[in-house]
């Protein structure tokens, strides 16, 4: 009876993980780093939440500019108080969640301006941010797992190059790449990068862009999201705002919508890779909502 007990009590537990976790192994990507009131890392991951965590941004960088990370308040890199991150970074990891550095966004200045450019620019974040090595690491002696490509200014010329150089990387160490497209398809900045098919992840902003966007229903997001998995990627993420006030010309969805009138048609998909999310500021729930169901 004993033993019975047991066998039972391990089922109920199975059961329970099963039905808390998505079944197809979907998972949710948040941006953290523009706020200094939206939490630390560590407590980020520590809610359980999320799979991916890209740290943003590296704002300025490439074209001879000396490269600036920006973490918003929450730390200051020229002074060398971001070093502290590193315990964060590692327990996040230690939780199998993949934290990723994000290059770009779209306040920052950033470009670059040939092929030894794009090398050159990858061999600094390899060495200051990911395995090799530099006296003047930002976060410390972490080494992240990879790199976001928010790529939303300037031109689309090199973007591919930078994908080749740290993929060369991956000899070393596996670099995972990630790519976060605007939905219009294809985008302007990124599809040559994207049609290297290097990229694990492709995350697209569904959002700030009204022709590809939900709008009180889906037909025009379904239908760019049926483009969108067309590309050279093993896992596409629906990319969305964690709250309204987070994409201020549009693209939220309420949590019962996008688990009734969007998830269901797109989860069929064997590219869906599960939910991209702007951001933990404005995270105040969403995730909560969704998580069981994404």
């Amino acid at each position: 009876m004993a033993c019975q007990s047991k066998a039972l009590t391990l089922l109920l537990s199975i059961l329970v993980v099963s039905f808390c976790k998505p079944s197809n192994g979907a998972g949710i990507a948040i941006y953290w780093g523009q706020d200094g009131g939206e939490g630390s890392l560590a407590d980020t991951c520590n809610t359980g939440n999320y799979q991916f965590v890209n740290v943003a941004f590296l704002s300025s960088f490439g074209n001879g500019q000396t490269p600036v990370l920006n973490l918003a308040g929450h730390c200051d890199p020229s002074a060398g108080t971001c070093t502290g991150l590193s315990n964060d970074i590692t327990s996040c990891q230690s939780r199998g969640i993949k934290v990723l550095l994000s290059i770009g966004g779209g306040a920052g200045s950033y470009s670059l301006s040939s092929a030894d450019d794009a090398g050159q620019v990858a061999n600094y974040i390899w060495n200051n941010f990911l395995g090799g090595q530099s006296s003047s690491r930002p976060l410390g002696d972490a080494i992240l797992d990879g790199v976001d490509f928010d790529i939303e200014a300037g031109s689309g010329q090199f973007w591919d190059d930078l994908a080749r150089a740290l993929n060369g990387f991956s000899g070393q160490r596996k670099v995972y790449l990630a790519a976060a497209p605007q939905c219009p398809f294809p985008d302007a900045n990124l599809d040559t990068a994207i049609k290297t098919g290097l990229f694990d992840y492709v995350w697209v902003q569904f959002y700030n862009n009204p022709q590809c966007q939900y709008s009180g229903d889906a037909v025009n997001l379904l239908n760019a999201w049926n483009q969108w998995i067309t590309v050279a990627s093993n896992q596409v993420f629906l990319g969305l705002p964690a709250a309204a006030e987070a994409a201020p010309s549009g693209g939220f969805i309420p949590a019962n919508d996008l688990i009734t009138k969007v998830l269901p048609s797109i989860k069929s998909s064997p590219k869906y890779g599960g939910v991209m999310l702007w951001s933990k500021r404005f995270d105040n729930g969403y995730s909560d909502a969704i998580k069981g169901s994404v």
